[in-house]
């Protein structure tokens, strides 16, 4: 249970350190709540939040796990998009591997895998692999509405890339696919 606790309680303090560092760069403030990243990062944080908690009163419940879950795999997915899509193509590791962003986009992640693979585990039934999805299938949706359905003076700039030259399709397909493997495979390997 010690190292659960430290490993979440270390992930709660970074990420609101994160958040507050970026709140007091960002302007306008809620352009900081655009990015997957710092939106996973935040549930996950909430998760970790919940998970120590619970250790603390005793006991880890299911739900308490599948929220962790959940978190696990949406900054799983931040981690893997930063070193294997962003960081290829953009070529700005600096920005994306530096400061805060080191935190969101690599300590933290690895954080919550590492408690979560290693001191949280539990035998958990496979349909909670499409909730693990979900957080990647709600903000490509929003994504979708904001960068290529709202009206052109409300659109957000396409800061990840996803629909250069149209590829949206194409995108969104990849990234679900890609974090239905991440939740399949955090999924088998805690409950092996």
């Amino acid at each position: 249970m010690l190292p659960s606790l430290i490993l979440n309680a270390l992930n709660i303090v970074f990420v609101a350190g994160c958040l507050v560092r970026g709140l007091i760069i960002s302007s306008p403030k809620r352009v900081l709540f655009r990015y997957f990243t710092t939106l996973s990062n935040v549930l996950c944080a909430i998760a970790s939040l919940i998970v120590v908690i619970m250790q603390l009163c005793g006991g880890l419940p299911f739900w308490a796990l599948l929220i962790k879950y959940v978190g696990t795999a949406a900054v799983t997915v931040t981690m893997f998009t930063v070193l294997l899509l962003l960081g290829p193509v953009s070529h700005e590791w600096k920005l994306l591997l530096t400061r805060g962003e080191l935190f969101l986009h690599l300590i933290c992640p690895l954080l919550a895998i590492v408690s979560f693979l290693a001191f949280e585990k539990t035998a958990m039934p496979a349909w909670v692999i499409p909730i693990g999805v979900l957080p990647v299938l709600l903000y490509g949706m929003l994504y979708l509405n904001r960068v290529i359905l709202a009206p052109e003076k409300d659109r957000w700039d396409d800061f990840y890339g996803f629909n250069k030259k149209g590829k949206w399709p194409r995108s969104f397909v990849m990234m679900v696919l890609g974090t239905a493997l991440i939740a399949f495979l955090l999924w088998i390997i805690n409950n092996g």
